[in-house]
């Protein structure tokens, strides 16, 4: 029985009681009228092209489709548990199913990525890439042909495969079994990335690339495999050249809760989500990019995190500063707002101090013999005295 309430005679699509094409706008997962004007030619310029044989039209609306496809990624719900304004969820899987296999999310992503690389004064192909592997773990629905144990992070699932060009958009993925080792399943991913893309030439790798495999890409492939390696005489966090770039791109997918975990019963269907991931963060990226609009702050609303300190309010009228000594003035600066907290950086600039690292290990100082108080990074205020 349907789960859709609404009565036949209003329904919008041959579906029965389907409103998918009067629904509105009301996920964050959801594309926006400018986002979707931008994916919308693209999607239906590839179906046309892949599509096997000509038959019935689609029955539901091609952009509820879609975004229920990004709801499932973004949200990470069984598909059975798709909300009622979408269309019925065996009519979404079997799109997805489809158009998967036909090689719809890989196509989309080809053609915004060349988009987004023209627009910002990059040639559409890449000619270097940068490769790296993420290992996940494996819901109960992963049959243990498809799982394996990842000794080095102690993980049982899934491990992916994936190259981002420089500026981290998704060239190639692979899926295999946690206990393929980085280099092993580098070989299919190398030969895919060859096969789909011919100017490639320079591949950048960390330290789990090296051995057999860079001699492998540069005889076979013509590939020049540079491994960035960490220095062993650095300690703590350090940002790699290029390594960086991959990093970035596996924090932009595990926003989709779907890739949290592994859950899907076939390698290509994990493939096909991580496709789809990248159809929404690129069509999003397109469109701001289009549009010239910066990107949207992660937290926003009446229940917002505070903007950052790095760069706070100028103060438009200073008080005058008449003690002698600097920590003084910094007493008496404080003591004309004793409400607000006072940064580093713009007590340095009301007292035209250059060296603002020697000023941040002095206000430290006070801090800690009790002048003043800090209350967050490079944030102080008075002594409260109450």
């Amino acid at each position: 029985m349907s789960v859709y309430t609404s009565l036949a005679g209003r329904a919008s699509c041959a579906g029965s009681g389907c409103l998918c094409r009067a629904r509105v706008v009301r996920y964050p997962s959801d594309l926006s009228d400018g986002q979707w004007s931008v994916l919308e030619r693209e999607a239906r310029g590839v179906m046309a092209e892949l599509v096997v044989v000509a038959g019935r039209p689609m029955r539901h609306d091609l952009r509820a489709m879609v975004d229920a496809v990004g709801y499932v990624t973004r949200y990470g719900i069984e598909w059975r548990a798709l909300p009622v304004d979408f269309p019925p969820w065996p009519a979404v899987y079997a799109f997805f199913e489809r158009w998967s296999a036909r090689g719809l999310p890989q196509a989309l992503v080809d053609r915004l990525r060349g988009r987004i690389r023209v627009g910002v004064g990059r040639r559409d192909l890449p000619s270097a890439a940068i490769i790296d592997a993420q290992s996940v773990k494996a819901a109960e629905t992963v049959t243990a042909a498809y799982s394996g144990y990842d000794g080095g992070k102690k993980i049982k699932g899934q491990k992916r495969h994936i190259a981002v060009d420089t500026l981290g958009l998704l060239l190639c993925v692979l899926v295999t079994a946690a206990s393929v080792q980085d280099r092993d399943g580098a070989v299919g991913l190398l030969a895919r990335l060859r096969e789909k893309f011919s100017t490639i030439a320079v591949i950048w790798a960390d330290g789990g690339y090296t051995g057999r495999l860079v001699s492998w890409a540069r005889q076979v492939l013509a590939m020049a495999v540079t491994v960035v390696k960490r220095s062993d005489n650095v300690s703590g966090f350090v940002v790699l050249p290029r390594r960086w770039v991959v990093e970035r791109t596996f924090g932009w997918l595990m926003r989709y809760r779907r890739l949290v975990r592994c859950y899907e019963r076939r390698p290509e269907h994990h493939e096909a989500m991580l496709w789809w991931a990248t159809v929404h963060l690129m069509t999003r990226r397109l469109a701001r990019q289009l549009a010239g609009a910066p990107p949207a702050a992660r937290w926003a609303g009446p229940t917002a995190r505070p903007a950052s300190t790095d760069k706070p309010p100028p103060v438009t009228a200073p008080p005058a500063l008449t003690s002698p000594d600097r920590r003084g003035k910094v007493l008496q600066l404080l003591a004309t707002h004793p409400r607000r907290p006072w940064h580093s950086g713009e007590l340095a600039t009301i007292l035209g101090i250059t060296n603002i690292n020697s000023f941040r290990v002095q206000l430290s100082q006070w801090a800690h013999q009790g002048h003043i108080t800090k209350i967050g990074r490079a944030l102080y205020t008075p002594v409260c005295t109450s």
